[in-house]
């Protein structure tokens, strides 16, 4: 009994110790992590987690506009190759949208049309939408303005030349390491730290901006930085008058934040809603800014987004994926955790993944293997009802 007295008091003993050094260091966001994460039985972030974050509200308009459903909704089975995959990575939605009518659409149990999970990184194509949207509202010159003029920090040295379509796509220069395991990196600490504007305040341009991809998450969060100081408005508010109220969207949504009241949201990631309104961005995109006959973002702006800035580069674009699988040109939102809403302007089809975990990357390619198995699988089944 004695001895394991002395365990615990040393057990206890060392807890706090190892607490305290994660305050005197600065480390102490860490501590959220664990709360999040490791004491609600998981490993890294989930679908889920909106629950544990205070979050601003996406408040969507008096007027909704119901998706229509095809002539052929749900009249075709799922493939056995597709129904594996969804099971193997926890899939808890899966539509298909032909002809902007929703012509497939499967909900895992405990989740439904109006069920919110996390974005993770498509929320960088919406800050990327968000962009346009400033850009022809006036707040933002063009693609090529300087993000020192919204935030001196960076007016000078390389940072000087830094512009906002840099941080959109992904060519900054920024000295930001995205690192997704290490509870010390930065990734890490803008998650879970109660103050990530001034995390953001602190980075430096340390490469030639405009020059090659380099993909970083920090880059959408100095961008969502600048959307916020060029318009005056959080970000949640800006998002709610600019394309949730316009586009109809069916349901608030939720915005998480590094803390309450004058919190700032994490632009790069966590934007909580449902497969239906995450998928009106792909006809968006699709349709080339219009949306149920509505101009809500510029046609060259759409353009450009959705089409490779760097030749030799990664198969980005301005905040979108880009794919040319089965010789189509693709262009894709992604969250971390196989979130897809997937584009294929040339067959009028959009592909909407949510879920809880994706597959491996292999051969050098810029998408896990489950992207290119939803997008064979949705053809298969689309064939199999002509």
């Amino acid at each position: 009994m004695r001895i394991i007295k002395k365990f615990l008091k040393g057990l206890f003993l060392l807890i706090l110790f190892t607490i305290l050094l994660l305050y005197i260091f600065d480390y102490d966001y860490i501590l959220k992590g664990v709360r999040v994460v490791y004491m609600t039985g998981h490993s890294t972030a989930y679908i889920d987690d909106h629950t544990y974050f205070d979050n601003r509200e996406i408040k969507k308009g008096d007027i909704i506009i119901p998706w229509q459903l095809h002539q052929d909704y749900n009249k075709v089975q799922t493939t056995d190759r597709l129904k594996i995959t969804n099971s193997e990575l926890g899939t808890v939605a899966f539509m298909i949208i032909k002809n902007d009518k929703i012509w497939y659409e499967n909900y895992a149990d405990g989740y439904n049309t109006a069920s919110k999970t996390n974005s993770f990184s498509m929320a960088k194509s919406i800050t990327t939408a968000m962009l346009g949207k400033a850009i022809s509202d006036g707040y933002i010159e063009s693609l090529d303005q300087p993000i020192g003029d919204f935030l001196p920090k960076f007016s000078k040295g390389l940072a000087a030349k830094t512009t906002v379509g840099d941080l959109s796509s992904m060519s900054s220069g920024l000295n930001w390491i995205e690192h997704y395991t290490s509870p010390f990196s930065i990734t890490a600490r803008t998650y879970y730290d109660p103050n990530i504007r001034d995390i953001m305040l602190e980075l430096d341009i340390i490469d030639t901006p405009g020059k090659e991809f380099k993909y970083l998450s920090g880059n959408t969060q100095l961008l969502g930085m600048v959307i916020e100081k060029a318009t005056g408005k959080k970000l949640s508010e800006y998002l709610s008058e600019s394309f949730w109220k316009p586009m109809g969207m069916e349901q608030d949504a939720l915005w998480q934040l590094d803390s309450e009241e004058s919190g700032m949201e994490k632009a790069y990631c966590c934007i909580a809603s449902n497969a239906r309104d995450f998928a009106r961005f792909g006809v968006l995109f699709k349709n080339k800014g219009m949306f149920e006959g509505k101009r809500i973002l510029p046609e060259d702006f759409v353009e450009l987004a959705t089409k490779k800035r760097f030749e030799n580069g990664n198969e980005y674009g301005y905040g979108l994926w880009l794919s040319d699988h089965l010789g189509k040109d693709i262009f894709a939102m992604r969250g971390i955790l196989g979130q897809y809403v997937i584009s294929i302007p040339e067959d009028d089809v959009i592909i909407v993944r949510l879920g809880h975990k994706r597959g491996k990357f292999s051969n050098g390619k810029a998408f896990t293997e489950d992207f290119y198995i939803y997008i064979e699988e949705a053809y298969k089944m689309l064939e199999n009802a002509s």
